[in-house]
Parts: structure tokens; C-alpha cells; sequence
């Protein structure tokens, strides 16, 4: 029962929904089943399935809301929680920034949903990791990876006669390779709506490549240097930027789109001529949800255009206050790039840096959106077009508003994954100028 198709939510719904007796009442159904599969030291160490369904109703009166969650469908229990959140509705204090419900929308059919993703089994899982740790073998190394797939929907339903549904697939794989003396590491990190594009054997190949590249990696002087950040590497920077989008934080002054003074940064030029960044539910290679919390449709949208900010995003409340319409916050986001491939984006470069992979980062200044973090899992020295040598870690202090001031070329936009939050994100592969290392890092 864990996956209801649209008619099936919706009538689930409309039977919660009319239990309610307060003025407003939203009801929102959610579902995922699927399985996953780890492992380490090229040895399978735990493998499991998942199933869940839940159910959330928030009622109100006046602006005093309550929300209460069950995973019981019973109409006895269904009416309980209703009941149950009108009670806590009673008890709540008023909410100043109370918006009321939206009322009936037509919102566009997603793509998000690939049967062979939905069809994976145990056994396909093991054949995948099968290959993964095969190549790890062969290039003498061991893997550590994790595999998961889940087939998921979301309904939401409300008094004013609002419905909505989604259903998706998702497939994540990261994979870890590192010699057995522990001092050369490569990583690769994929995920797809479709499974039939996900291939273990070369990502693997790819994570053992970097860690038996960077064996005997010497020490250079922390500096400004150009990089080359592949795709992984970027989206670690890039990710605390998308979340800047938006305009009350802007607005209030808590952001790198603050405006000394007040106000937000919309219709300046932040970034290189380069630098388009948008979002579209309906893009083939990173589809997404066709609406919002609040109950908006989702549409393509430009935020950034020849490193002007186009737009930002504004909650109901906010589109209120300032006068404004509502402008929904990005389902996926996307980074307009080049034809150029990360091989083609070396030989262009004199002299430079490769880096694979960025973590552990942390904010330094929300204002300017100053980063420090840490290189790993194979960073290399370039020279007249050519890798030369691995070089040892850095730590870096650099802004991703600076470094996309600082392109010099972008790449074929790639899917890529990030593991702090497993969002995808369509990211070309990034040569900057300038970026800055602080000083040496001994991990590897």
C-alpha cells in the first residue's frame, strides 16, 4: 500500500478532508518504498528494503494551526487525527504570517516517474554493486559504496478544493576507492531518475583511476591558482548559492543577495557573462515536481542570465508584504555550460589544478558567502595541458559568487549528485582563475 496511484490519493483524501470541521484543512499523503545495498572493503555489509506511508493533516482556525500525522487508514483512525489536529489548532498561539489555502489549480503531469527504476530488485542492486566492486579488485583497491533506489509519490489535499500528485523514481550510487596502505583515495558519486543510465562499472573505474593516479602526491604552495573543478567538485560550492535565491533573506539582509542598505540584489550584474543558471521540472535529463508546498505550479524559470539576477524566489507572505507576486523556490536547478569535456578543459589550460572532489565545508561570511573547505579524493597539477603529478590536499577560503566572476570556460553540463543533501543538479565541469587554497591538508 505504500504507493497509491493519483486516483487512489486523491480519494483517500477527500475522505480525510471531509471529516474536518475547522475552517481550513490541508492534507498531505506521502509514500516511497524501494531497497539499498552497502558496501565495504569490497564486501557487501547490509542490504535492506523500505516501505512508508504517512499521512499529515493541519488544521485551522482563524491563524491557529495544528498539525497531526498518522500512518493508520481506517476511517476511525483517518477521523481521529483530523480531530486530533483540531485540537492542537485550538491550543496553538496565532501565526502573524498565516497565509490562507489556495483553491483548485491544474498543474502539469510530471516526468519524474521511469517503470525500470520503479521494476529494481534485490538482485538487480547486487548485479550493480557486483560490477562496482569488480573493478576495485582488479585495480587492487578497495571499495566502499552505497546503493539506493526508491519509488516515491506525494498527494495534497485541502478544504478549498486544491489537489495535487506526484510520483517519481530516484537511483543514488556513490562509491569510495582507496589502496589498502589508506593514502590514495578516487571517488564518484551518480543519480538518476532512470536506472538504465546508471552505470557502476565506469563510475567505479573512474574513483580507482583517481586513486591509483594519486599515489605519491607532492606537497605545493598554497596560492591562487586556476582549476578545474569537475562537476562534483562544483556542485559543493555552487549548492550553498542556490539556497541564496531567495528574496525574504535577501530582503532582511541575511545574504549574499542582500543589498547594502536594504533590498535585494534582482537586476544586478553578480557574475561572468558566462553564468546562466535556471530551473525547468520538464528537463529531460533532471525532471522534477510540478508544484509547491504552498500550492503553486512550478514552471522553467530563469534566476541568473549572463550573470544577471533575474529573479528570486517569494513565499506567499513575503509576495505579500512586499507587493509582489508569489514566486515559487526551484524544484531543480541547472547550469547552462559549454560542449567542452573535462579532458578538453585541461589541454586548454598552461598551468593549473584538477579537483575531483570538495567536503567538508563550512560558511565563513553569509554575506559574501565565503567558504572554507577541504580538497580530497584526487587532486592533480597540470602543466602545458597535461596532469603531471597528484598534489597534496588543500584547504581553500574562496566565495562561488567570486569564482563564477572568475570563469574562464565551462563544460558539458553533467548530472551530479550531492551527498550533503543527495539533490541533483545539472553542473557543467568549471576552468576558474584565481581560486584560492589557504594552506596544505595531509588527508587524503
Amino acid at each position: 500500500m505504500a504507493i497509491l496511484n493519483k486516483e487512489e490519493a486523491q480519494a483517500l483524501l477527500k475522505k480525510v478532508v471531509a471529516f474536518s470541521k475547522a475552517d481550513e484543512c490541508e492534507v498531505s499523503l506521502t509514500g516511497s518504498e524501494g531497497g539499498n545495498i552497502r558496501y565495504a572493503r569490497n564486501a557487501i555489509s547490509t542490504s535492506g528494503d523500505i516501505s512508508t506511508l504517512s499521512l499529515g493533516v493541519t488544521s485551522t482556525y482563524g491563524k491557529k494551526s495544528g498539525t497531526a500525522t498518522i500512518n493508520e487508514f481506517d476511517d476511525k483512525s483517518l477521523e481521529k487525527v483530523v480531530r486530533r489536529s483540531e485540537e492542537l489548532a485550538q491550543l496553538a498561539p496565532e501565526n502573524p504570517e498565516y497565509m490562507p489555502l489556495l483553491g483548485p489549480a491544474t498543474f502539469k503531469e510530471s516526468i519524474t516517474y521511469v517503470p525500470a527504476t520503479a521494476a529494481m530488485t534485490p538482485e538487480s542492486r547486487a548485479d550493480a554493486v557486483a560490477k562496482s566492486i569488480n573493478v576495485a579488485k582488479e585495480a587492487k583497491l578497495e571499495a566502499a559504496g552505497y546503493l539506493e533506489n526508491t519509488t516515491g509519490f506525494r498527494a495534497v489535499a485541502n478544504s478549498k478544493g486544491l489537489f495535487a500528485y506526484n510520483n517519481d523514481t530516484d537511483v543514488i550510487f556513490t562509491i569510495t576507492t582507496r589502496n589498502e596502505a589508506g593514502t590514495a583515495s578516487g571517488y564518484a558519486a551518480k543519480g538518476y531518475n532512470d536506472v538504465t543510465k546508471l552505470d557502476t562499472f565506469t563510475a567505479t573505474k573512474t574513483a580507482a583511476s583517481k586513486a591509483n593516479g594519486s599515489l605519491g602526491a607532492k606537497a605545493i604552495e598554497p596560492g591562487k591558482y586556476t582549476v578545474i573543478l569537475e562537476p562534483v567538485a562544483a556542485v559543493y560550492m555552487l549548492e550553498n548559492m542556490f539556497r541564496g535565491l531567495d528574496a525574504r533573506s535577501a530582503d532582511e539582509g541575511r545574504s549574499f543577495m542582500s543589498k547594502p542598505g536594504g533590498g535585494n540584489r534582482k537586476g544586478e550584474k553578480l557574475m561572468d557573462d558566462k553564468v546562466t543558471i535556471y530551473s525547468d521540472p520538464f528537463n529531460p535529463e533532471l525532471p522534477a515536481g510540478t508544484w509547491n508546498g504552498e500550492g503553486f505550479p512550478l514552471e522553467k524559470m530563469n534566476w541568473i542570465d549572463k550573470g544577471v539576477v533575474k529573479n528570486l524566489s517569494y513565499s506567499q507572505y513575503w509576495a505579500k508584504q512586499k507587493g509582489v507576486k508569489p514566486v515559487p523556490f526551484p524544484s531543480n536547478i541547472i547550469m547552462e555550460g559549454g560542449t567542452a569535456t573535462t579532458e578538453e578543459l585541461i589541454k586548454s589550460t598552461e598551468r593549473g589544478i584538477l579537483v575531483s572532489r570538495l567536503w567538508y565545508i563550512r560558511m565563513v561570511d553569509p554575506q559574501t558567502l565565503l567558504l572554507t573547505g577541504l580538497t580530497r579524493d584526487g587532486t592533480f597539477y597540470i602543466e602545458n595541458g597535461q596532469i603531471k603529478y597528484p598534489v597534496k590536499n588543500f584547504r581553500f577560503n574562496e566565495s562561488p559568487v567570486i569564482m563564477l566572476n572568475n570563469v574562464e570556460a565551462l563544460g558539458k553540463p553533467e548530472r551530479t549528485i550531492s551527498v550533503e543533501s543527495y539533490r541533483s543538479y545539472l553542473i557543467p565541469p568549471m576552468k576558474i582563475r584565481d581560486f584560492t587554497f589557504t594552506s596544505l591538508s595531509d588527508a587524503v
